[in-house]
Order: structure tokens, then C-alpha cells, then sequence
């Protein structure tokens, strides 16, 4: 087995739960409620409401039924918690709420496909002036405080340990950095 494989793996891994538990924080209270309160109000309608007004028994089997039900009460939860998640986190991507939200509740779930497809990436702060600014931005557009290591010949990012730009070959020590990214430079 690889060596370096083995230590990244439980990093990269750590990072990934990481945002995954940063994005389930984004579901607010209201929509867990509302989830379950779906998912009830969706099982009650399909075992006692339906059955009443048929004449006839299902042909369905028990099984099949009872996996369907508990789909369509699984996907009502779905759909209430996904409107709750949008609702958080289209603020922080700086994207207009109610506009998505108008879009999410329309039929058959194409506004929550729209939404995760043309979603903007998250906004992160500059750490000098407090702007909200693009995380692909290398100077803050208000102080041009440097955010990111970038090549001083090409302007592409580039990672704090490189030497050279893997872009242009350009000496990333030459360029003389900031003294908190020369920090890890070296």
C-alpha cells in the first residue's frame, strides 16, 4: 500500500465530515419539525385517508405498499428539509432567497435541480477589511490585502509549499510573498 495514501486518507476524510457536518447545521429547526410533521401527515394520509374511500382492496402486496409509502413520506421529509437548507444557504452564497425559495417550491422538484446546479460558490470575509469576497479572488477588491498564494507572473493560484508555478515556471520565490504566507513557504 501506498505510504502517503495512508496519511491522507484519514485527513481528507476528517474534512469531508467536517463540511458535511457544517452543511446539516444549515437545515434550521423549523424544517426538521416540518420534516417530520410530512412524513407523519404523508403515512396518514396513504394507511387511513386512502383506504377509506376505496371500495376494493389494494392489489398491491403488503410489502410493495408499505415500500412505497414510506418512499413518498421519505421524499415529502426531503423536500421540506431541502427548503429549509436553501433558505440558509443561499444568503451566504449571496444569492437572492426568495427568488430560490419561489423557485424550490415549484412542481416536481426542478427548481431544488436548478438551484444546486447554478448555485455560487460560498463567499468567504477578507481577514483585513471584513469584505465579502469570491473564494477564486487572489486581492481583496476593497484594500488589495493578497487572500491566496498566487504566481506573481501568471496570477494563477498556486499552493503555499510550491516552488515553481505549475503553470508558467515562474520562481514563486522571487515573488516575495507576504510574510504570513512565507511562513509556510519554507
Amino acid at each position: 500500500m501506498d505510504s502517503t495514501r495512508d496519511t491522507l486518507g484519514p485527513k481528507r476524510d476528517m474534512k469531508m465530515d467536517a463540511e458535511l457536518t457544517d452543511d446539516l447545521r444549515l437545515i434550521p429547526r423549523w424544517a426538521i419539525a416540518g420534516a417530520l410533521a410530512a412524513f407523519a401527515l404523508t403515512e396518514y394520509y396513504f394507511w387511513v385517508i386512502v383506504p377509506q374511500h376505496r371500495h376494493n382492496p389494494s392489489p398491491l402486496p403488503t410489502a410493495l405498499r408499505f415500500y412505497l409509502l414510506i418512499s413518498w413520506g421519505a421524499l415529502a421529509s426531503l423536500y421540506v428539509l431541502m427548503i429549509g437548507y436553501i433558505s440558509n444557504d443561499a444568503p451566504r452564497r449571496g444569492m437572492s432567497t426568495r427568488l430560490w425559495m419561489v423557485c424550490v417550491v415549484m412542481p416536481g422538484g426542478i427548481g431544488a435541480v436548478l438551484y444546486f446546479l447554478l448555485r455560487q460558490p460560498i463567499l468567504s470575509s477578507c481577514p483585513s477589511c471584513g469584505t465579502h469576497i469570491d473564494g477564486s479572488y487572489h486581492y481583496c477588491p476593497q484594500c488589495s490585502y493578497q487572500v491566496t498564494a498566487c504566481c506573481g507572473n501568471c496570477y494563477r493560484t498556486a499552493r503555499i509549499t510550491d516552488l515553481y508555478c505549475v503553470h508558467c515556471g515562474h520562481d514563486l520565490a522571487a515573488d516575495h510573498p507576504p510574510a504570513r504566507l512565507q511562513a509556510f513557504s519554507r
